[in-house]
Parts: structure tokens; C-alpha cells; sequence
């Protein structure tokens, strides 16, 4: 049996994961969030810890953003979109057996006080960013390093709020198929300083706002 319990959003989400593994599990109902479904996830969270597991889309997302400020040492995983995708509907529920173990074997802790080890550059040197391929790029990488689906922007975030490694992060694009990666690195370093960071800038947050 996992140590942890996992926290996800529905009933049905639980029949996914009981095909999958041993656990425990907490269910939200949703963003509701009742007291009494918060006391037993701070219960939980005290004793055994808890790994959040919610939807990969922007409700989930919200669910998510609202647990990690209350308990911030809580473990998270991700299923990516397009394993959890099926019957025109996107959630755990939806997830295979293989793709919910996958997601729990990678789970990472959300840092209150993120890093700086990437930047806007680094998403446009690595195609996942601006590029007519960026956005299945990057899921692809999101899938790999445990960090599911999201907008640069988000992306961004996550990479620098989860603990991700330079050389996790570049492992990890060095496996994603060939891409125009060249042309990206020399539109990012063949500009001056000041139109570099307006590049990246503009590149980051037009794409957040394409899936907004």
C-alpha cells in the first residue's frame, strides 16, 4: 500500500486508482472543499502525508493551487491530459491503469519559495515555447519529468516551484523528438539583451494566453 493518501476530486477517480494501486484515498467533491473533507485531509496530511492527484485541467489546477498553499509539504502528481482523456471527458477517471502508476512514481513537493533555475529563455531554447510544435513538445516533456500538462507560463512556474534539476530538465529534452530548437536558440541569442528578454517575455505570455 502507498504510505501516502491520495487526495482527488471524484468517486469514479477512486475506482481508477483501485484498479491501478494500493491506496487510500480522500475525495474533494469538486472545488467544495467542505470542513469536514479539509479536516480529514489535514488529518491525513499530519500523519501520513498526502500525494494530491486532481484532474489535468484548469478546475483541477485551481484545486490544486488552493490545497499546496494550505498544506505545502503535500506531494503532487500528474497524469498528463492525453493519458487522462477519454469518452469526451478529461480526468483521472478516465486514466489506465499503467498511466495513474506512471504519474505516482513521480510525484514531486511543491517549494513555497521557488527557485531560479529556469527562465523564459530556457523554454524557447528547448522548443517548447513560441514554436508551431511547442505546445505537444511540451507535454511530452511535462509527461516525462512528472509535471503534467500547462501553458509556458504555468510551465514555467512548476519547473522552478517542483525541484526540477538542470540536468533532469535537459536530459529530458534531449529525448523528445527533433524539433526547429536550432532556430529557436539563435532568434533568442542573436538579439540584444533588451530585445531578448522582450522576446521571451512576449513569447511566454502569448502562449498563456492562447490556452487561457
Amino acid at each position: 500500500m502507498i504510505q501516502e493518501v491520495l487526495v482527488v476530486e471524484g468517486k469514479m477517480d477512486v475506482v481508477a486508482i483501485d484498479k491501478a494501486v494500493d491506496a487510500d484515498c480522500i475525495i474533494t467533491g469538486g472545488f467544495a472543499l467542505h470542513k469536514k473533507t479539509l479536516d480529514d485531509i489535514e488529518k491525513a496530511y499530519k500523519k501520513r502525508g498526502i500525494i494530491i492527484l486532481t484532474d489535468p485541467d484548469s478546475a483541477g489546477e485551481r484545486i490544486r493551487k488552493f490545497l499546496a498553499k494550505r498544506f505545502p509539504e503535500a506531494k503532487h502528481a500528474f497524469v498528463p491530459v492525453e493519458d487522462a482523456t477519454a469518452n469526451n471527458d478529461i480526468g483521472i477517471e478516465q486514466a489506465k491503469p499503467d498511466a495513474i502508476r506512471s504519474a505516482l512514481a513521480k510525484v514531486r513537493t511543491h517549494h513555497i519559495e521557488p527557485t531560479a533555475t529556469f527562465t523564459g529563455a530556457d523554454l524557447i531554447r528547448a522548443g517548447i515555447s513560441g514554436g508551431a510544435d511547442a505546445s505537444k513538445r511540451r507535454a511530452k516533456l511535462g509527461a516525462a519529468l512528472g509535471l503534467g500538462f500547462a501553458n509556458a507560463k504555468t510551465f514555467l512556474k512548476r519547473l522552478n516551484h517542483y525541484g526540477v534539476t538542470r540536468e533532469e530538465f535537459e536530459a529530458a529534452v534531449n529525448k523528445l523528438p527533433p524539433s526547429q530548437r536550432e532556430g529557436d536558440r539563435e532568434a533568442v541569442e542573436g538579439v540584444s539583451e533588451v530585445g531578448r528578454d522582450e522576446t521571451i517575455r512576449r513569447a511566454v505570455e502569448g502562449e498563456a494566453k492562447q490556452h487561457e
